[in-house]
C-alpha cells in the first residue's frame, strides 16, 4: 500500500537479532500512522527495520508510507505483520 498517512507515534529503536543482517543484529521500531480525515480514520501499526528504524518523525508529521502487509502462521494460529518499507516525509 502506498499512501500519505499522518505521524500519531513512534517508539525508540532497539536492537534486535537477525541472521538475514551483517554482525547478527538490526535495528528496530514502532510507528502508528493513521490515514487522513480525522481521528476515526484506519490506523495502522508498523514496524521500521534497518536504518529507517533510526529516523525520527513526530506526532503531526505527514509521511508518504510504502506499508507491506503480511500474514503468517506460527502454532496454528494466524498473525498479521505490517512492515514500513519507505517513508518519506512530507515538508509543510
Amino acid at each position: 500500500m502506498k499512501k500519505i498517512l499522518k505521524v500519531l507515534a513512534q517508539s525508540e529503536p532497539f536492537a534486535v537479532q537477525t541472521q538475514k543482517a551483517e554482525g547478527g543484529q538490526i535495528m528496530k521500531c514502532n510507528i502508528v500512522l493513521q490515514e487522513l480525515g480525522g481521528k476515526y480514520e484506519n490506523a495502522y501499526s508498523a514496524t521500521m527495520l534497518g536504518s529507517l528504524a533510526e529516523c525520527k518523525f513526530y506526532p503531526g508529521e505527514l509521511v508518504y508510507a510504502v506499508l507491506r502487509f503480511q500474514v503468517r502462521e506460527y502454532n496454528g494460529q494466524l498473525f498479521q505483520d505490517i512492515l514500513a518499507t519507505e517513508l518519506v516525509r512530507i515538508k509543510n
